[in-house]
């Protein structure tokens, strides 16, 4: 898949990879349409050893996007979705299960009122499905 316009991708080993991660509330996850032109929407990152879990809901269409292809890329942003670092290729999975409430209990820890409460409480309301998503670095190094 192409790189975001506005940015450069950086190379990333399996160990570590996302570290520069870690602190980043805000990440610009770049999933791809049907057609290979890239959608960049802000959503907020946890981090677990080598790990990253993003959260969003059924039906939406980055979701739609992953299902249909796995290869994404992040790269760290403001809450309004400016870029402010180089992008990084990942591969995303759609969780269920334990795996599923455990990416939603590391999010909860780093975002307590929004993913402990208010994002939850919103999807059940609305009737969405809040879906957890699992990334993985690809290794480009």
């Amino acid at each position: 898949m192409p790189a975001h316009p506005s940015t450069t991708v950086e190379p990333a080993t399996a160990a570590g990879a996302f570290d520069r991660f870690t602190d980043q509330r805000t990440v610009s996850l770049t999933t791809y349409r049907r057609d290979g032109t890239p959608v960049a929407t802000p959503v907020h990152i946890a981090v677990v050893a080598s790990t990253a879990y993003i959260r969003t809901f059924d039906p939406s269409g980055k979701l739609k996007r992953i299902r249909r292809s796995s290869a994404v890329e992040i790269a760290p942003c403001t809450l309004r979705g400016r870029v402010t670092g180089p992008a990084m290729r990942a591969t995303a999975r759609i969780l269920s299960g334990d795996e599923s409430t455990r990416a939603g209990r590391a999010l909860a820890a780093k975002y307590p009122f929004l993913h402990g409460k208010l994002f939850p409480w919103y999807h059940r309301r609305k009737g969405l499905v809040t879906t957890n998503i699992e990334l993985r670095a690809v290794d480009t190094g």
